[in-house]
């Protein structure tokens, strides 16, 4: 058995503003996000990580999912009515609450990056940019498991009250 490693701290290297001032009504991924705006302030101290960065269409954004409180390992997510493990699902309640996003660069202003197809909470602080690169992250004959049957649903699906409540 390995030894089980103790606290593991993360700072916000920035914000994310978007329109969505509320949990609900929110879209569920990038893909329902079509067109929405957003921008990224980048706290100044990581200002020079930015260099290079204009090169890229796409941007992969990791952040700390700050309104989730606990997590369950069964949850039914926004596309099904079934329970599913937690780790089958892309649910904010998670026992460690980071957030994924495949956004679109617009341009980048000093510490700001206006970007676009944004499905995220305003406020929520960024961990973390990777520039999204096909060839290292596009995956030819993927399994979907259980969002099989979810196929194209996302685009106009939007959050409820499922994850808003303590449990």
């Amino acid at each position: 058995m390995e030894k089980k490693i103790g606290n593991i701290v993360y700072r916000p290297i920035g914000i994310i503003h978007t329109p969505f001032k509320e949990l609900e009504n929110m879209p569920i991924q990038p893909s329902g996000a079509a067109g929405i705006h957003g921008t990224v302030d980048l706290y100044p101290e990581f200002a020079d990580g930015l260099k290079d960065l204009d090169g890229f269409s796409h941007l992969i954004l990791l952040y700390h999912f700050h309104k989730s409180r606990g997590f369950k390992l069964t949850v039914t997510p926004f596309l099904d009515f079934e329970p599913r493990g937690v780790f089958a699902t892309r649910a904010p309640k998670r026992p460690n609450p980071i957030g994924l996003s495949i956004v679109r660069l617009v341009q980048i202003r000093g510490c700001s990056l206006d970007v676009e197809n944004v499905d995220i909470l305003d406020g929520t602080p960024l961990l973390d940019i990777k520039p999204y690169v096909p060839e290292f992250d596009h995956q030819e004959g993927c399994r979907i498991g259980w969002l099989e049957q979810a196929r194209g649903k996302v685009r106009n699906k939007r959050s409820d009250k499922r994850f808003t409540k303590e449990r």
